[in-house]
């Protein structure tokens, strides 16, 4: 019988415990073994429940509750899965004899029923089209798996299972028709819809008893980590762990067919596009690392770096505090290891790199599309969300008003109207736009503390390295701004990570107060609620260097005041573009590092830990479904963060990339490095994740496609109003063609700087200190392009201040428009769909309806017989 449709169960009295109903075995004492005790029955799915009766008397009546639901729930499956085998074993161990373990195995005629329910398709006929061979096959073989270890699968024409139907699929082996991550999936569909209280208010699913604590584990079984004989053939979970998870074979493909096998088209797809992002990624690294190459050589020829560094040029040049009272004068020359390292990165190759990232950027998404489609095709995928998803338990269970479908004009049960919809949409978006506000409050906090503790840094380091001879040839390394970008990116990284934690769990409930209708509806929705937050939340300290620090600061006689108290930072005379580029290599490797330990070691020292006390106390033999128990539980949104992961990451290298070339050989580093601790995480320390379904990466997507859009503007902004390219070119094409014949860029610096005279300062920014050198000096230097004093619109803004605003403007523009053309050139060039995977759906969709066709005729047949031998006695009788 179906368990599906729960609204027409009877209700029944609470079920006694029965426990002649489960019956109860001994371990065989083969630690391997993935069937029951008769070696025939394969283990699809085991439940972990703590055994009531051996707690404490005062906890027992605690948990008397869960005992009820445990044996309305197992009842339940009992009455509709008749093969379900309980077993415990008992060591001196975490994992005692108060555990038992549950183990449900599947039947043929169950899975024939539910393959039905959720449309799995299976193979009707061998592929018969022949298969593309590339003319670079004997080089590429290199770099993937070798076939004699890793077998590669036969293709075959696959139609949605019909049970009624079984002759015309090709069916060898029973035992073998259906793969164990399509028979863990289908268990985990029906405990997922059991019920565990048919009294009164209907609840259901695994997931609830796993919440409220009935259950402590459920999961399929991993495959065995070894080769029990050598003549034995690998088990899926041997070869992922020799070829994919061996961290020697980082240069090598994946073996995407075989994890689709093992875990299921979700984790599949994602490793296929990680895979495909990461392979991406080597152009746009060797490209970026040429740049930083190229700025590397370059930096000490270039004329306004050797300027700032010349002690007749910079050394004479005198610039104003950039605080008030305490900061005294300076010399330019003092940030000549600052304007070198700035050369690296603002150089002309910065900008043929920031349009290349662009155009790079296009091609990945454009070619992404046609490998998923063609993955879509080889994992029967194509036709997923209209056929296969069903609706979630949780929301099964809130359907309580009726509706007309619009389609089908009958009548449905929904959870909510269109009022409630709305309300918990609003709910939803009101919160997100909360924690938001919240974030750009944080965003203004760090820079308070950036703007009061610029002060601290420029009294205490000037005083500190002029006492201390031996901190003299640091003055050129740790200067105030410096130790203010550094100290303030690492408080901003404490703040993201402390944000993260509290917002995950407002999100993911935020998101079941929506309650969406299927497991992709429930994904899309949460990763757009997580994506917007991480955006604010990552990129904000970024986009407030990058576009907002140092635009608004005044002049020294006239600067400008946060909260009335607080005197807005300036950037160094280089620019802000060397803050940024700080910024982002901070966050991106503290960012890698903290995931890695979060991901990678917390799980490995749990592990080691629970192993080391178990074989203190014992040496027992553990089955293997209480070994998996000790590995440790993967969070109902594992996937998701991986997801989350990459496409921060995704955005640093695209939207940031013109300040910091290295942007992308950092993430493809990374990314190598990711794949095969990921791949060894789930193969050796995590529990294995229930198999399922997806034809795409779903939302992400669309992220993908927004953040590629905006990256556009984000880098052409950057060359514009954060690096000094476009007032260079102003300089090199106007200013210094008139004053010489030559084209040089010598006297930028000069032409740069702004005078200011010290007569005018104010008594609250009147400096307390003056150096030696400067007792004789009247004016000043500051960075902007304002008229000297004296003149007669003095300390304004001059007419070539405005030629380079409409120049940087300009120069967006036409960047932008140049760059978007390309985009769409490119994405109407390249198909979406290869040729060859839409010949091979049509040919499919051929033979899938033949076999409808031929069925309907076979069907007609008898009666068509039966009409033949009326119309003949009919003749007979009237011959």
């Amino acid at each position: 019988s179906d368990i599906l449709v729960f609204q027409n169960l009877i209700e029944e009295p609470e079920p006694p415990d029965r426990p002649a109903l489960y019956p109860q075995v001994e371990f065989n004492r083969n630690p391997d073994s993935l069937f029951f005790n008769d070696e025939k029955r394969r283990i699809d799915f085991v439940l972990v429940y703590e055994d009531e009766s051996k707690k404490e008397f005062e906890k027992r009546h605690a948990f008397q509750k869960h005992k009820v639901r445990n044996n309305s729930y197992l009842t339940f499956i009992l009455d509709h899965i008749d093969q379900l085998e309980m077993s415990f074993w008992s060591c001196v161990q975490v994992v005692n004899d108060k555990l038992i373990f549950v183990k449900v195995h599947l039947p043929w005629d169950v899975l024939c029923t539910y393959a039905e329910i959720l449309h799995i398709k299976m193979p009707i006929e061998t592929n018969d089209l022949p298969s593309e061979q590339s003319p670079l096959r004997w080089f590429i073989r290199c770099f993937y798996p070798s076939e004699d270890i890793i077998h590669k699968e036969q293709e075959y024409f696959t139609a949605p299972f019909q049970k009624d139907r079984l002759d015309h699929f090709l069916v060898q082996n029973k035992d073998h028709f259906f793969t164990p991550s399509m028979r863990s999936r289908m268990a985990n569909y029906i405990l997922s819809r059991a019920v565990y209280e048919p009294k009164g208010k209907t609840k259901f699913g695994i997931s609830k008893l796993l919440d409220g604590g009935v259950y402590k584990a459920a999961y399929p079984l991993h495959d065995v980590k070894k080769k029990k004989y050598k003549s034995e053939s690998s088990n899926e979970r041997y070869l992922l762990y020799t070829e994919w998870a061996n961290p020697l074979s980082f240069y090598k493909m994946q073996p995407l067919d075989l994890i689709r096998k093992y875990y299921g088209e979700k984790i599949g797809i994602y490793f296929a596009w990680l895979g495909f992002y990461t392979f991406m990624l080597t152009l746009a690294a060797a490209v970026g690392l040429a740049c930083f190459i190229y700025g590397y050589y370059t930096r000490e020829t270039s004329t306004w770096s050797k300027e700032v560094c010349d002690p007749q040029i910079g050394g004479e040049i005198f610039m104003c505090p950039r605080c008030d009272k305490q900061c005294t004068y300076w010399r330019l020359n003092t940030t000549c290891e600052t304007s070198q390292k700035l050369s690296i990165f603002d150089n002309y190759a910065t900008l043929v790199f920031a349009v290349f990232m662009s155009i790079w950027v296009t091609l990945f998404l454009e070619f992404w599309k046609r490998y998923q489609a063609r993955l879509e095709y080889e994992w029967d995928t194509v036709e997923f969300y209209t056929q296969e998803e069903q609706p979630r338990p949780e929301y099964e269970a809130k359907c309580v008003h009726e509706r007309m479908n619009p389609v089908t004009q009958e009548k449905e049960k929904v959870p909510f109207r269109g009022c409630g919809k709305c309300l918990r949409l609003s709910c939803g978006i009101g919160t997100v736009l909360f924690w938001i506000a919240l974030i750009i409050v944080s965003v203004v906090a760090v820079i308070v503390y950036r703007l009061a503790v610029f002060f601290a840094f420029s009294v205490s380091l000037h005083r500190d390295i002029k006492h201390i001879k031996e901190l003299e040839p640091l003055t050129g390394y740790v200067t105030p701004q410096m130790a203010t970008t550094v100290t303030a990116s690492l408080i901003s990284f404490v703040i993201i990570m402390i944000l993260n934690v509290v917002y995950e769990r407002v999100a993911i409930w935020i998101t079941d107060f929506e309650l969406p209708r299927t497991r992709t509806d429930y994904e899309n929705s949460l990763t757009l609620k997580m994506f917007l937050f991480q955006f604010v939340n990552y990129y904000s300290s970024c986009i407030y260097v990058a576009f907002f620090k140092g635009k608004v600061v005044g002049y020294p006689g006239q600067p400008v005041y946060w909260l009335g108290k607080y005197r807005n930072e300036e950037c160094d005379p280089g620019g802000c573009l060397i803050e940024l580029t700080t910024q982002l290599a901070i966050i991106m490797g503290g960012k890698a590092i903290w995931n890695n330990i979060q991901e990678v070691l917390l799980p490995w020292v749990k592990n080691l830990m629970f192993r080391r006390c178990s074989q203190q106390t014992s040496e027992q033999v553990l089955p293997r479904w209480e070994q998996d128990y000790q590995l440790q539980p993967v969070g109902k949104l594992g996937l998701f963060y991986e997801y989350l992961e990459m496409v921060i990451q995704f955005g640093f290298v695209t939207l940031f990339v013109a300040s910091f070339p290295l942007a992308p050989l950092l993430a493809l580093v990374n990314n190598l490095f990711e794949i095969r601790v990921d791949a060894w995480k789930m193969t050796t320390q995590c529990r294995r994740m229930v198999p399922e379904k997806a034809q795409d990466i779903g939302a992400w997507q669309a992220i993908l496609q927004g953040v590629a859009i905006l990256a556009v503007v984000t880098n052409a902004a950057i060359i514009a109003f954060t690096s000094d390219m476009i007032p260079r070119l102003v300089y090199y094409w106007s200013t210094s063609m008139a004053l010489s014949t030559n084209h040089t860029m010598e006297g930028y610096i000069n032409n740069t700087l702004s005078v200011f005279k010290i007569s005018d300062f104010t008594n609250f920014s009147m400096p307390e200190d003056e150096p030696p050198w400067f007792k004789n000096s009247t004016t000043c230097r500051y960075r902007d392009f304002r008229y000297p004093p004296g003149h007669h619109e003095q300390y304004k803004f001059n007419i070539y201040y405005w030629h380079i605003i409409a120049a940087k403007l300009a120069f967006i523009i036409v960047v932008e428009h140049i760059v978007y053309v390309t985009k769409f050139v490119l994405s109407y060039a390249i198909p979406d769909v290869p040729e060859r995977v839409k010949e091979q759906i049509k040919r499919e969709r051929h033979l899938t309806q033949a076999l409808n066709l031929k069925l309907k005729l076979g069907n007609f047949k008898p009666v068509a017989d039966k009409l033949r031998e009326h119309a003949d006695e009919h003749v007979l009788n009237v011959g």
